[in-house]
């Protein structure tokens, strides 16, 4: 399905960059290269134009969906800690579950040490 959506992606961006490119500018743009921009064309002058900016704009929404579905499919799934709470975890936890050997300072009493004045 990734994959699948990666191609239908790719060619949505072309369709996208073509349509662009195919409408009419102030200097004519390609359109005029194809035909778009005379009154002899297949759709005529204001109807090119208005199927353009149509397709353009469905282009565009495709796009955007598509480029949501694919971030949301490639983000990482489980625990959504951040990264330095589970590097704190890992330093805590194994040292928490350890049991204190017998003969360290938690077993002893009071300290020995003399008392200076």
């Amino acid at each position: 399905m990734y994959t699948f959506l990666i191609i239908i992606h790719v060619l949505v961006s072309l369709l996208l960059t073509l349509t662009i490119l195919m409408q009419s500018s102030k200097g004519g743009g390609l359109s005029g290269t194809f035909g778009g921009g005379g009154s002899s064309s297949l759709f005529g002058g204001r109807e090119a134009a208005t199927f353009l900016s149509k397709l353009t704009s469905g282009l565009a929404v495709a796009f955007f969906v598509i480029s949501i579905l694919i971030g949301l499919m490639s983000a990482p799934r489980g625990d959504a800690t951040s990264i330095i709470k589970r590097e704190a975890d890992k330093r805590v936890a194994p040292s928490a579950n350890l049991p204190v050997p017998a003969g360290t300072f938690e077993d002893e009493g009071p300290s020995e040490l003399p008392v200076t004045e």
